[in-house]
């Protein structure tokens, strides 16, 4: 049978009208997988995250006060990271559920560390940042508490400063039979206000977050087209209540008590001494 031509040319229109559609919907399942999913380090209540990274880039972030949870294994670093602000002094603590003794060959060394947003090692001012844990043991508790936070320091120094902090913990020493036992671990940052007595004449413009300072910008000349700027930030973690701005310590409190308590001493000391003036019996000319 002969189709005839009004009705082909309408055929012909109408699959070239849906070619685009059947394109569309298959190719929006690999936009979709392409896309960044949604951390899985964080239950789906929104509550403490519980995995942990495996490097300084998938650290996964906690909040001061909140105690993340993490499963692994021997041998394994497991990163987390975390927010201090100025006059802030850490304290990361660490729990580690050792294997079963049955399976473990030897003693068991752990160790946490702390790095700054340059990733730059602290020192920890006291605490039991590495313990060796007996075979028979059934977990290790580990500590470290920073030296304060400051608001700047000179470049040379190794100040901790203001940004995201980096947890690693990890076992060292370990022979190859205890390599790959399961272990669970449990982290909790807390923190000290010091307050103005760790303040200093200065501020960083911007805190140690990575990417904060990475930034896209892409315009045309040639066009009248808007220029589009974004700003790619690593991190999203930040104190409570944000960044301090670094001028703003309990020192200009006590500068100001200081100041009025002096103006005070003045006018007593002036007071006391001033007398009562020049007797009566005295001339003027005298």
């Amino acid at each position: 049978m002969r189709i005839p031509g009004m009705v082909t040319t309408t055929l012909l229109t109408l699959g070239v009208a849906a070619t685009p559609a059947l394109l569309g919907a298959s190719a929006a399942p690999a936009v979709a997988d392409s896309s960044p999913s949604a951390s899985a380090s964080a239950s789906g209540d929104g509550g403490a995250p519980t995995e942990a990274g495996t490097s300084f880039r998938t650290a996964t972030e906690i909040d001061q006060g909140q105690q993340a949870t993490a499963s692994g294994s021997t041998g394994d670093y497991l990163y987390w990271s975390f927010p201090a602000d100025a006059g802030q002094r850490p304290t990361v603590k660490a729990t580690v559920k050792l294997p079963e003794a049955s399976t473990r060959g030897a003693a068991e060394t752990w160790q946490i560390d702390v790095y700054d947003g340059l990733r730059r090692r602290q020192a920890c001012q006291y605490g039991a940042q590495t313990r060796t844990a007996a075979r028979d043991a059934a977990s290790v508790e580990l500590s470290c508490t920073l030296r304060t936070v400051r608001a700047w320091s000179e470049t040379w120094a190794n100040d901790p400063l203001p940004g995201t902090y980096y947890i690693r913990l990890t076992a060292t020493g370990l022979g190859a039979s205890d390599l790959g036992l399961p272990v669970s671990t449990e982290v909790k940052v807390d923190s000290k206000d010091i307050g103005g007595s760790a303040a200093v004449d200065g501020s960083l413009a911007k805190p140690l977050v990575p990417g904060i300072a990475t930034s896209a910008e892409k315009s045309d000349s040639d066009s009248d087209a808007d220029s589009d700027t974004s700003t790619a930030v690593l991190s999203s973690i930040e104190p409570d209540d944000g960044w301090a701005s670094g001028w703003w310590s309990d020192r200009w409190v006590w500068t100001a008590i200081g100041g009025i308590l002096a103006a005070l001493a003045g006018i007593g000391g002036y007071a006391l001494t001033r007398g009562t003036g020049r007797p009566s019996r005295v001339p003027p000319g005298a």
